[in-house]
């Protein structure tokens, strides 16, 4: 189980056991929703990755969106 916490304009993927395992953010470059892991040495088992990629494919597809942050 991964849960989605919104950090701003990031949304913190955190496991079951309540480590970090890395953020969505948003690549300017490819214009697209990318996972970017906590560090290197994270391993995602095949569960939490389904979780990610069915999170940010919600996210393309219009069904989720990350609440965005207004500093004014």
């Amino acid at each position: 189980m991964v849960i989605f916490l919104p950090i701003q304009q990031e949304l913190n993927c955190i496991n079951d056991s309540g480590s970090i395992l890395g953020k969505i953010r948003y690549a300017a470059a490819t214009e697209e929703f990318m996972f970017y892991p906590a560090n290197a040495s994270i391993s995602l088992s095949n569960s939490e990755k389904s979780s990610i990629n069915q999170k940010i494919s919600d996210i393309h597809s219009g069904n989720y969106s990350i609440p965005m942050q207004d500093d004014d």
